[in-house]
């Protein structure tokens, strides 16, 4: 009787392990697709390019992404860690990332248009360079506020 309560038990945290798995292998599918249809139809990685004048190099851009997409998933399923200062280390990443975020933010607002219908709305089309730093600086100050204040 032990032996049969054993294996329903093995067999039933096979089950839960492959659920499990199943789970996880869906969610990261719909999150990475989600993210690459995001970058496709925002042209993100196009028009940085155009910006930097180096339209040529494009797929560079579009290879570094994807290498380092495929880097640190590879990092988080082995488990790989830095072993660096904090002190050191995290600066940089914010930085990176903010600006990752930042430009994510910065071409959904281009492709949605969302500031010239704003300031057409409320009488400051001449005045847009002023809207765009003040939603960067509120931006920073928000943020700057809730590293500083709640993470502390």
């Amino acid at each position: 009787m032990g032996l049969v309560v054993q294996q329903v038990s093995q067999m039933l945290d096979l089950c839960r392990n492959l659920f499990v798995a199943m789970l996880g292998l869906g969610g990261g599918i719909a999150v990475g697709s989600g993210l690459v249809s995001l970058l496709i139809i925002l042209d993100l990685i196009p028009r940085l390019a155009q910006l930097g004048n180096a339209y040529r190099k494009s797929l560079w851009f579009e290879t570094a992404v994807t290498a380092g997409a495929l880097f640190w998933t590879i990092a988080d399923f082995m488990g790989w860690r830095l072993f660096m200062p904090n002190h050191l280390v995290m600066p940089v990443a914010g930085l990176l990332d903010g600006l990752f975020v930042g430009m994510l933010a910065a071409a959904l607002t281009e492709v949605m248009n969302v500031l010239p219908i704003l300031a057409k709305r409320m009488s400051l089309s001449k005045h847009i360079a002023a809207l765009v730093w003040a939603m960067v600086l509120g931006k920073t100050a928000g943020s700057l506020f809730d590293w500083l204040y709640y993470q502390w």
